[in-house]
């Protein structure tokens, strides 16, 4: 995902630590080293460092101040029109980057992102498609008469049914599947394993497509999901393919994306299905119960049956004289 070549020492020594040592997920890692690079860049381009970015040293890391971040947020604020919670991404990159230099490097002896307060995000309710919207999502992928109808039907079913993540997705191998189809094995955040049951649709869907992918050539023996060439299928492959079908139902458009698909299928668990929010965090993966509670918002149908509900709901009121 990134050359370690390209990369700064201290920054380097950071990426291998969390891949290495905390398993953290490449993806994560990659965030952080982005945006770690950007700091730095603005910290030598404004202080006037002569040292190119590949050259950072312990040494001028060590430098940096509290002001210095302040200042940085406050021009990603308003020169790059950053928001909320792309501040709130950099300072937890910068704090977590100088809590890892603290303890493992000398060089450096304080965390000057410590202190400070990350900027307050406004929660934002999780997209997801309505139960006939996902309906139809599946049908749009039913109608490609394609060869990879098969495949991309299975694909849409796993999403929509287990709210796995895209990465997840690209993992599954065959020694991830139990052998009559009852559950999988998927690799998540942190390379921690956690096995999720398949209801009959998703075995139905799984078990057609894996007559098919018997008789497909495989570069990639292992791999459940190939792409044309017979190697695995990639992030960005489930990507196209999902946008593909999301503008087929007429559904597309920057709101949904695969990660909407993870949304609908907990929101549809837990609002349609009365899934406890305690199974759905398991289900889903989250390490902390108040993740997994952004599902359990109501949407307007159960406000108004709610309200509807109410044993003052059938009281007459007082009618207007003429």
């Amino acid at each position: 995902m990134f050359d370690y070549s390209a990369l700064s020492e201290p920054i380097a020594a950071f990426a291998s630590y969390k891949l290495n040592i905390q398993n953290a997920s490449k993806l994560t890692v990659y965030n952080y080293v982005v945006d770690l690079n950007g700091f730095f860049r603005w910290y030598l381009e404004t202080r006037k460092i002569d040292c190119a970015p590949e050259k950072l040293t312990f040494e001028i890391v060590s430098r940096v101040k509290q002001i210095d971040i302040y200042e940085y947020l406050l021009y990603v604020a308003s020169q790059k029109q950053n928001g909320a919670k792309a501040r709130a991404r950099k300072l937890c990159a910068l704090r977590v980057f100088y809590k890892y230099l603290v303890k493992n490097h000398k060089e450096v002896t304080e965390n000057p992102a410590k202190d400070i307060d990350s900027p307050a995000v406004k929660p934002a309710l999780p997209r997801y498609l309505s139960l006939e919207e996902s309906k139809r999502l599946l049908d749009a992928a039913k109608a490609n008469g394609k060869e990879n109808r098969l495949r991309d039907y299975a694909i849409l079913t796993l999403f929509l049914n287990c709210g796995m993540r895209l990465a997840e997705l690209c993992g599954l191998s065959f020694s991830s599947l139990a052998d009559d189809l009852s559950w999988i094995r998927v690799l998540g955040k942190g390379s921690k394993e956690r096995i999720l049951y398949l209801n009959d649709a998703c075995k139905s869907a799984l078990s057609e497509y894996l007559k098919l992918r018997a008789t497909l050539p495989a570069k990639d023996k292992d791999a459940v999901f190939l792409n044309r060439s017979g190697d695995r299928l990639g992030r960005q492959g489930v990507q196209l393919l999902v946008q593909k079908y999301l503008r087929a139902a007429g559904l597309g458009g920057s709101h949904y994306s695969v990660h909407k698909l993870r949304h609908t299928a907990a929101t549809l668990m837990y609002s349609t299905g009365n899934v406890d929010v305690r199974v759905l965090k398991d289900i889903l993966g989250h390490e902390q119960l108040n993740t997994t509670q952004i599902y359990t918002h109501v949407n307007d149908e159960q406000m108004k049956n709610a309200l509807n509900a109410n044993p003052l709901a059938e009281e007459k009121g007082i009618k207007s004289e003429k």
